[in-house]
C-alpha cells in the first residue's frame, strides 16, 4: 500500500518547514497538527504517494538532519524546494488538496493575516530599487529590483520575485508549480531568504 510524505509550512514559523508521513488521510493530518501550541495552522507546501512511506522519510530526515532544529522533531530550517527536490526521487504521484482544509472563516482570516504580516519584502534585507539580483542555481540569470516591496524587473515585465523565479526556473526546464522568490533568488553569493534570517537572528 502506497503512504504520503509531505512537506508542510507554517506562517507563524516563517524558515522551517515539516517533513512527515501518513498513511491516512492528509487533510485530517493537518488540521489534528493545528493545536493549542501551534498559533496558526500548516499549509500544505507538497506531498506525494511513495511506495515505502517510512523509508522515504527516514532518508530525508537523515539527507536534511544538519538543518534539523531540535532531535527528535520534524522541524528543520530549510527552503521548502530543496525537501520538494528530494522527494520526487520516489514520487509515485503528487498529492494534492483544495483550499478547504479548515472551514471556519475564522481560521482562513488568521492564516490570511499572518500572511500579510510575514510576507518578504526586499526592504527587510536593505536592498534598494535598481540592485541586481542573481538566480541561485544559473547566477547568469538576473533581475532588477523597481521597489523596496518585492517587484522586480524580469525580461522587461515587471513582477514579482516569486513570479519571477517561477519564470526563470521554467524556462531551466524545472517543472514547479510554484516557486518561493526570497529562496531562489540571491544577492551577493547568498539567498534573499538567507539574508533575512541572518537580520532576524541578530535581532533575536
Amino acid at each position: 500500500m502506497t503512504e504520503i510524505v509531505y512537506v508542510l509550512i507554517n506562517e507563524a514559523m516563517p524558515g522551517l518547514i515539516k517533513i512527515g508521513r501518513t498513511n491516512g488521510d492528509l487533510a485530517i493530518r493537518i488540521r489534528t497538527l493545528y493545536s493549542t501550541g501551534v498559533p496558526l495552522p500548516f499549509e500544505l507546501f507538497y506531498a506525494c504517494e511513495v511506495a515505502d512511506g517510512g523509508f522515504v522519510e527516514r532518508n530525508l530526515h537523515e539527507a536534511f538532519g544538519d538543518h534539523r532544529v531540535s532531535k527528535g522533531r520534524e522541524f528543520f530550517r530549510l527552503a521548502a524546494e530543496r525537501a520538494r527536490a528530494a522527494m520526487l526521487l520516489a514520487a509515485i504521484k503528487e498529492v494534492k488538496l483544495g483550499d478547504e482544509i479548515f472551514e471556519t472563516t475564522e481560521v482562513k482570516a488568521e492564516v490570511e493575516a499572518a500572511k500579510r504580516r510575514s510576507r518578504f519584502k526586499l526592504s527587510m534585507i536593505g536592498i534598494k530599487p535598481g540592485t541586481e539580483l542573481q538566480l541561485f542555481k544559473d547566477p547568469t540569470i538576473i533581475c532588477t529590483t523597481v521597489d523596496e516591496g518585492n517587484q522586480v524587473n524580469y525580461h522587461g515585465d515587471i513582477t514579482s520575485l516569486s513570479d519571477a523565479a517561477l519564470q526563470a526556473h521554467t524556462a531551466l526546464g524545472d517543472e514547479w508549480p510554484s516557486a518561493s522568490g526570497p529562496w531562489a533568488w540571491g544577492y551577493k553569493g547568498k539567498r534573499l531568504d538567507e539574508l533575512r534570517r541572518e537580520i532576524e537572528d541578530q535581532a533575536d
